[in-house]
């Protein structure tokens, strides 16, 4: 059995947390170390219950990626990074087009280059920017539209 995308499940949760601090590590290098605590504790304790998550899981029915989703809109999106570069965010973004329409919108952080060029692939469009992340952290967000 390849790799699929299914509905969210509580016993996810867990493994969905380890797969968010591990790849915020390797791609929110501007993140201090007290500012991952408190997006862990976030994520921990609710934010991945606050929006329609899909997760990737593999052939061993193991979650390799996920991505959060409220309306139109992607909440959140981050693969292993032991799977980085095999296509998993691509497909997890497809689906989400699948399920939400052609246009769909994204915050990512000015910082993170990584996922601006992720997101370029997709004819985005930058229809804002924001100084302050959804939290009121000095960490500005990039607001685009995304064309599949």
């Amino acid at each position: 059995m390849q790799a699929k995308i299914v509905a969210f499940e509580e016993k996810y949760h867990d493994k969905l947390v380890d797969i968010w601090h591990r790849a915020v590590r390797v791609t929110h290098t501007f993140l201090e170390e007290e500012d991952i605590q408190y997006y862990h504790h976030m994520v921990q304790n609710g934010a991945l219950k606050e929006v329609e998550l899909w997760v990737e899981i593999n052939a061993d029915q193991e979650p390799i990626g996920f991505i959060g989703l409220d309306g139109t809109k992607i909440e959140m999106l981050f693969v292993d990074p032991k799977y980085r570069g095999q296509g998993i965010g691509s497909h997890l973004v497809k689906h989400a087009g699948e399920l939400k329409g052609n246009k769909l919108q994204v915050d990512v952080n000015e910082q993170n280059e990584l996922a601006y060029a992720f997101y370029k692939r997709y004819n985005c469009e930058l229809i804002g920017r924001s100084e302050l992340d959804g939290s009121g952290k000095p960490f500005p967000l990039l607001h685009l539209e995304l064309t599949l």
